[in-house]
């Protein structure tokens, strides 16, 4: 695991269940030596208490591990996210000459050159808002969101970045706004909570957040037939530029190296899933070993790490947009203005929205669209982090109720809620019965609930700058060491870099103006549902892919084996399995 990640990064606490006892496997560890009884015991030492005297080391086991599974972080797992670094990618930069795209001025068709050296990449990254108002918020209250990602942008393409330090100055020839996938992952996700589909079941539960999706995954399989099968925004941006770049260029995907730089750790969890590969929207081989749709994910706070080893200093670097002369035009012309939009189409400006993308919130404005005279209607739950929301006709009638959950506290409710009755063991009944509380619920009354695993959500991600980080101390000449009131100050300003962004700013990216509107006048909360669906039908046709392997995903029981006889031995068969499943060009 990467070695920043921490319990001091999240500030939602679940106590280790009794399967917590099995330690991390690390590659290539011989098998210690049995003990006398013929046992192998392991110890887990929590947060305050001493190790005791004996043999075994204890098994570090920190909150963030515990976030994506029920006992521990699984040896595949370490491995793949241990390859996500800012010095791996440094490695990968330094590794051979960049790919370089250009086009032709006489008939505007693109060529790619250096394909005769077999290690050189073409790399292309996507950056969140919830990152870019992290490092706005470092920077200072002068710098938007929107300043923050032009700085990373010079960062990863420009002069000053990290071309100026690389062995063979590589820079990144695209860098992508995420906020252009969530467009379509918001539209995609209120058609489906709106429609008639069958594969999934209601209450429909988001599924952007990987935290909690793996935590379903491996604890409360249950729960999977409910999850939004809608990629999240990360992994459908990983889709669209691996598959519209293969196929536009006509190089393979593994010459294509993606960087996505995210506010949470467990990103790279999703990033090394066996769903995101080629070999699912190519529709040859197996699962789990083709190429990743993400090579590697960092986070906030590498962005930091990354432009100390480079010996740059971030908040110098330049608050401007690139010159156009020195940007290439992305290969398909249809494509280049939703993923480069001459101005900003998605107001970030609406707080009722959240900070983790509006999933719900455009959801419930779509379904307010459809019934004039409507409204949207707020209840707040136990605490900040449930809210249950209820769209009602003119003539105060409800038409629609979802809700908000975040935090595992409020997850835990949740999937207790939903948790399918049992036949009664008494003898001779026949009647089911629940699990859950008296006098509670079902939740089943929910048509759709966001799930987030982080308190306040992905503004506060583990993977984000915190008040107490020396560069936010410094900058801030804090007297004291900051504590839980500085850090509440500090994710107010967060959010409130999130939702500077203003729609009337322009930017200038040497994108073509096309407005939404023009393309169908149903404008539905900034964002027009024929304009995306137009653009999907597109990406399909130029790519060849059905729209259904490119836009959606599924999920899977993960069984645990804590507690399971199997060998400590890890062969080396065992560590060419893991590598394989690595992709991506690793």
């Amino acid at each position: 695991m990467s070695a920043i990640l921490s319990a001091d990064d999240l500030n939602d606490f679940i106590s280790p269940g009794v399967a917590c006892i099995k330690p991390v496997e690390t590659l290539p560890a011989g098998p210690p030596p049995p003990p006398s009884n013929g046992t192998l015991e392991h110890e887990v030492i929590l947060d305050g208490q001493q190790p005791t005297n004996g043999a075994n080391a204890p098994a570090q086991i920190s909150l963030t591990d515990c976030l994506a599974c029920s006992g521990c972080v699984t040896s595949a797992e370490a491995v793949l996210v241990s390859l996500q670094s800012h010095a791996e990618l440094l490695s990968v930069l330094d590794q051979a000459p960049a790919l370089r795209v250009t086009q032709s001025g006489d008939d505007g068709k693109f060529s790619v050159e250096g394909l005769e050296n077999p290690d050189s990449k073409l790399f292309v990254a996507s950056v969140s808002p919830q990152t870019r108002a992290s490092l706005a918020a470092a920077a200072g209250r002068d710098v938007s969101e929107r300043d923050a990602g032009r700085m990373i942008t010079q960062l990863l393409m420009g002069s000053d970045g990290v071309r100026a330090g690389g062995k063979w100055n590589n820079a990144f020839a695209w860098v992508v706004d995420t906020n252009a996938a969530r467009e379509a992952c918001l539209v995609l996700g209120a058609e489906e909570a709106l429609g008639d589909n069958n594969t999934v079941a209601k209450p429909i539960l988001s599924s952007s957040c990987p935290g909690w999706v793996c935590y379903a995954e491996k604890t409360h399989p249950h729960v999977l037939p409910h999850i939004s099968r809608v990629k999240s925004p990360q992994a459908l941006t990983g889709t669209l530029l691996k598959t519209t770049l293969s196929r536009t260029l006509g190089i393979a995907p593994d010459r294509i190296w993606h960087l996505a730089v995210m506010p949470c750790f467990d990103k790279k969890l999703e990033a090394s899933r066996e769903e995101l590969t080629d070999s699912i929207w190519n529709g040859d081989g197996q699962p789990g070993r083709g190429v990743r749709d993400i090579d590697c994910v960092i986070t906030s706070k590498e962005i930091l790490m990354l432009t100390e080893s480079r010996n740059i200093d971030f908040f110098n670097l330049p608050r401007s947009s690139l010159p156009i002369s020195s940007q290439t035009p992305f290969p398909d012309p249809t494509l280049h203005p939703f993923l480069f939009p001459p101005r900003s189409r998605v107001s970030q400006s609406d707080p009722l929205g959240g900070t983790s993308g509006g999933n719900l919130y455009y959801t419930l404005q779509y379904v307010a669209a459809r019934h004039p005279g409507s409204k949207i209607n707020t209840v707040r739950g136990r605490n900040a982090d449930v809210v249950e929301y209820t769209v009602t006709s003119a003539a105060n009638e409800p038409i629609f109720k979802a809700a908000r959950y975040y935090g595992f506290r409020n997850i835990q409710n949740l999937v207790r809620r939903l948790k399918p009755a049992r036949p009664s063991r008494m003898p001779g009944a026949t009647k089911m019965v629940g699990r859950r509380p008296a006098g509670k619920s079902t939740g089943l009354e929910y048509a759709y609930v966001e799930v987030m695993a982080c308190p306040g959500g992905c503004t506060n991600g583990g993977g984000q700058i915190k008040v107490d980080d020396p560069v936010v101390v410094e900058r801030m000449n804090f007297e004291s060491k900051p504590g839980p009131q500085e850090q509440k100050q500090w994710l107010a300003q967060v959010d409130e870099a999130y939702f500077s962004a203003s729609d009337s700013e322009d930017e200038v990216n040497g994108g073509k103006d096309s407005s939404m509107a023009e393309s169908g006048g149903d404008m539905v909360g900034g964002i027009s549902p024929s304009y995306i669906r137009d653009t999907l039908a597109h990406w399909a046709s130029i790519t060849g892919v059905d729209i259904g392997r490119l836009a959606y995903t599924t999920y899977r029981e993960v069984v645990s084996d804590v507690g399971k006889d199997k060998t400590a031995d890890i062969s080396t068969e065992r560590v060419v399995q893991l590598a394989g499943k690595i992709g991506g060009g690793w």
